[in-house]
């Protein structure tokens, strides 16, 4: 049987990587020391991969694809097919950003102002490139963790990853710059994907997981409409095209059918009841694929 061999990211997006994968029909699951999940699809084959080294295992042909950060492919300068951005992450569905922080009482204000001092980060290469281009020299350090903790006694400023900026000010530290802004891609061996079996497979997957994606900030509206009503309600309600209509079995009475964003749900639902509208479900949804 033939096989794809794809790499999901190992740590932080792990978890959340399972979620979108379900969502988007497949079913994945693994044993907490194993780096070999199991996945419902025997044309697929599974491993876990840092997402800090996976790029350059897709772009050496050991796996044919993956989905690891924007930030990763740039640091290892890798070689690889691009198949689609899924805007995903561990906590929020923001970018990650990738800042220029200094300790809160610093005088730092700009990078400018790094001449000659200390930056320490686990992404190198993008930070030297960053200080090149700001015609800045600084000396650059790879940290092994804890990056946070390290300004003011152990280097004068960090480059670190953020969703949201938590754990930055809890460490009294005060953004001065966004580096690079990342998110997760599905990534492809560029001899893989001239395989026609393996790019066809790829590419019905990448449909799959956008669709979860673009569903996340969605949900299904139904409800009853009177004949009388349905002209008020319409003018209501929101779609991704135009609502669904079907005739009920009760005449003068119809199905109207939606798709909008759950941030707006709260409003719109009262309105509809007053306009006419009865017997509103409001349901989930796994995938919209337009």
């Amino acid at each position: 049987m033939k096989k794809l061999k794809i790499a999901l990211p190992k740590g932080s997006l792990e978890e959340a990587t399972y979620q979108l994968f379900k969502r988007a029909g497949y079913s994945v699951s693994v044993s907490s020391r194993s780096y070999f999940p199991v996945i419902d699809d025997p044309e697929l084959e599974v491993i876990l991969f840092r997402p800090q080294e996976m790029s350059r295992y897709i772009e050496d042909g050991v796996v044919d694809c993956g989905l690891t950060g924007h930030d990763w492919v740039v640091e290892n300068g890798s070689k690889v097919k691009t198949l689609c951005e899924l805007q995903y992450s561990k906590r929020t569905s923001n970018p990650v950003r990738w800042v220029l922080a200094v300790y809160a009482d610093s005088p730092f204000k700009s990078v400018k102002d790094l001449q000659g001092k200390k930056v320490v980060t686990e992404l190198v290469n993008v930070t030297k490139n960053y200080l090149k281009k700001n015609r800045v020299k600084a000396e650059v350090e790879f940290s092994w963790g804890a990056t946070e903790v390290k300004p003011p006694r152990l280097a004068d400023t960090i480059v670190e990853a953020t969703e949201t900026g938590s754990s930055l000010r809890a460490n009294n530290l005060r953004i001065i710059d966004t580096v690079l802004t990342s998110v997760p891609k599905f990534i492809a061996n560029e001899a893989s994907y001239r395989d026609s079996w393996k790019r066809e497979k790829m590419e019905n997957m990448v449909m799959l997981l956008e669709g979860a994606i673009r569903a996340q900030a969605k949900v299904g509206l139904k409800m009853n409409v009177s004949k009388k009503d349905l002209p008020k309600v319409l003018k209501i309600l929101p779609a991704m095209k135009k609502p669904t209509i079907s005739g009920l079995s009760s005449e003068g009475w119809f199905d109207v059918e939606t798709i909008v964003d759950e941030s707006v749900v709260r409003e719109i639902i009262p309105a509809l009841k007053s306009a006419g509208a009865s017997g509103i479900i409001e349901y989930p949804l796994n995938k919209v694929i337009p």
